[in-house]
């Protein structure tokens, strides 16, 4: 590995956030640390799975249209902008996460796939929901 790949890898693996890669079929080919601690699932686990693994069965038809229609028009709807939705936990559990988005190109300009960051934010949300419904009580 040369320097530069060395120090991209280990950014990557070492940033805070959980980071998912996902080539054009959707199948995860980069899982960091993050996305370990978030997700319970091992970058062994996780590898060469699709995105279906970390996402709650109801929500899947909606993410596929959405993925395609991102794939086929080169833009996404989402891209950059911070996104609350569900994620599945390797124990089954729900989480609530905040999500951004990107497609990531070839030289040429071609899409290859998506990358997606993401962070847990369970706590803030039951809090804020808790919070609302002693207001409303």
């Amino acid at each position: 590995m040369t320097d530069q790949s060395e120090l991209d890898a280990n950014i990557i693996e070492d940033v805070a956030d959980a980071l998912i890669y996902s080539d054009r079929s959707g199948t995860i080919t980069r899982w960091n640390r993050a996305s370990t601690a978030l997700f319970g699932f091992s970058a062994g686990e996780a590898l060469g799975q699709n995105l279906d693994l970390i996402i709650p069965e109801h929500l899947r038809a909606a993410h596929w249209k959405g993925f395609e229609a991102a794939l086929s028009s080169g833009t996404m709807k989402l891209a950059g902008r911070p996104t609350l939705t569900r994620a599945l936990h390797k124990s089954g559990r729900k989480l609530y996460i905040e999500m951004t988005f990107a497609l990531v190109r070839d030289a040429a300009g071609a899409v290859q796939g998506s990358v997606a960051m993401a962070r847990d934010v369970t706590e803030r949300v039951e809090r804020e929901r808790a919070a609302k419904a002693a207001q409303n009580s």
